[in-house]
């Protein structure tokens, strides 16, 4: 009796040569070489999907149904779910107060995922400068030489950074604001640029901080826990929200990092399907690495396949034993979805980067410029 995975790749072949000889000449004609490329031993037993927008027709499907870790295309959920529960136009605000006490000082956020304390970052992202706050009070106080920081709504690890950028200058003893801590004046105030941004720079360079913060906030604003169930309860719900059956969907964590997560390639294309038909989740569509272009597709099909250069719009993903990638195909005046992830790769990074290739090289096959 033949494997799931043979008759899968038969019917692909018997498919290609129908295209080729009698369907619509609009519909798109998977070479051999894709198929043969599909069932290479570097991607070892992958999902794979690819699907025509416009008729919802699938093209071609290798284990559509099966659960795998998906890497980083997972931010491709967690972003959708972002702005399933906060506007794109969303800024976020931080601001320092002065207390009774002249050394000890509020610090008030709003969840800002994306405050900093490089300069670099901050001019070139207009990220939240943080020592902007301390700065100002040194300005107005400059014989400070140690404070207490009350803080609310402000990343530990945002305080911590605070703190070893003014070492040796001002000794900060950070502490959690109570609910009851009365302010004087407003000191000064800083902002981050708008969420659709930061959701940008989170696809495009694949930022795994900022994909768990921003997908803990939306799982909150939806009403949910911040934890894995509660990732978990915000996915689906999004999942559910768009249409799309969320059953085999496994969250933990808003990334993609965890090799417990699981979702379908299916799951991946009827996404991408969604979000590409809602001008809603335009800003994901904006975010996506362009290849040999931008972001972390910057680098790729340059040498193991040109002729796609420009033409993939898609979210990358890796992780010790996965290599994943999912987006958009232009072949001539058409667009087609895909979803493609290798999860059972070899824990080396040779084989990793030979998954890399026959992806690139795959999607090389049909990939055309419009005429």
């Amino acid at each position: 009796m033949p494997s799931t995975r043979g008759t899968a790749i038969v019917w692909v072949l018997a498919s290609t040569l129908l295209l080729m000889t009698g369907a619509p000449a609009e519909a798109l004609s998977l070479p051999t070489q894709f198929v043969k490329l599909a069932a290479s031993q570097t991607l070892a037993n992958p999902g794979i999907i690819v699907i025509d927008p416009t008729t919802d027709q699938t093209i071609f499907s290798l284990a559509p149904d099966v659960g795998r870790a998906p890497a980083s295309v997972l931010k491709l959920f967690s972003m959708t779910t972002v702005l399933n529960a906060l506007s794109p136009d969303l800024v976020f605000h931080t601001t320092l107060s002065g207390t009774a006490d002249p050394t000890t000082f509020v610090l008030l956020g709003s969840g800002d995922p994306w405050i900093t304390t490089s300069l670099f970052e901050a001019d070139k992202y207009q990220r939240a400068f943080s020592p902007t706050l301390i700065n100002k009070l040194l300005e107005l106080h400059p014989s400070l030489k140690r404070i207490t920081l009350e803080y609310s709504s402000v990343y530990s690890l945002d305080i911590r950074a605070l703190q070893h950028y003014f070492s040796g200058r001002l000794e900060i003893n950070p502490v959690k604001a109570s609910p009851g801590t009365a302010t004087t004046s407003e000191i000064a105030s800083i902002h981050s640029p708008p969420l659709s941004k930061i959701i940008e720079f989170t696809l495009l360079y694949s930022d795994n901080a900022l994909a768990d913060r921003l997908s803990r906030l939306a799982a909150h604003t939806l009403g949910f826990a911040t934890d894995a169930i509660g990732l978990q309860a915000a996915f689906a719900k999004t999942l559910n929200d768009l249409g799309i059956s969320p059953k085999g969907l496994h969250i933990y964590d808003g990334n993609g990092l965890s090799h417990q997560t699981r979702v379908t390639v299916r799951q991946v294309a009827d996404l991408l399907l969604a979000i590409r038909a809602n001008p809603k989740y335009e800003v994901i569509l904006e975010g996506l690495p362009i290849a040999g272009e931008t972001g972390t597709l910057k680098n790729r099909f340059i040498n193991d396949a040109p002729k796609a250069v420009g033409l993939v719009h898609a979210k990358t993903g890796w992780i010790n034993t996965t290599v994943s990638l999912a987006g958009f195909v232009s072949v001539g005046a058409k667009e087609y979805v895909f979803a493609i992830v290798a999860n059972h790769i070899h824990n080396l990074e040779s084989a990793r980067q030979a998954a890399r290739v026959t992806i690139d090289q795959m999607l090389g096959t049909i990939a055309k410029p419009q005429k």
